[in-house]
């Protein structure tokens, strides 16, 4: 039998091991609830991504070329594969010159691939917080039927990135 004190000790830790992990938001960008197809849940944009983009001079709606994948940047089709990417940006956005990095994550599960990005590097400077989207017209980031679970095959190596305030 354990000492009362012991006991009220280990009683205490629990309990406060347990709140701890309720109310942590995660340190992870993109890490969100899934729907039941697989695409993520709506997430706010940080109020400290707002006020980086409004001092780079990025308005909602914004938008410039990138290529999705470092990694593959002149291959057609493109395989993008479930969780982190990193893109190139093609053209200036704000204040943003090419070729700065887009960092951000996939999301393949859904009959559209589902890219947010989280971070931009310059090409001068650190990394600093964004929120944006990729996004091609006419139904264009929907997946080929040979996709297999976790990854994305795509037609086209490009997209359109947006700035957004808000993921939906």
């Amino acid at each position: 039998m354990m000492p009362r004190t012991e006991a009220f000790l280990f009683s205490f830790l629990v309990l406060l091991t347990s709140a701890g992990c309720a109310t942590t938001p995660s340190p992870f960008p993109g890490n969100v609830a899934l729907r039941s197809d697989g695409t993520p849940v709506a997430e706010e944009c940080p109020a400290k991504a707002l006020e980086v983009m409004r001092y780079l001079r990025m308005g909602v709606g914004d938008s410039a070329w990138i290529s999705l994948d470092a990694n593959q940047m002149s291959t057609r089709p493109i395989t993008l594969y479930e969780g982190p990417i990193e893109s190139i940006l093609e053209e200036e956005l704000g204040t943003l010159s090419s070729p700065a990095r887009l960092y951000g994550r996939v999301w393949t599960d859904g009959p559209q691939v589902v890219i947010r990005y989280y971070e931009a590097h310059p090409l001068e400077g650190d990394k600093v917080p964004i929120c944006a989207v990729a996004r091609l017209g006419k139904g264009q980031l929907r997946k080929r039927p040979e996709s297999k679970p976790g990854t994305a095959i795509l037609e086209s190596p490009s997209a359109a990135v947006f700035i957004v305030d808000a993921f939906r």
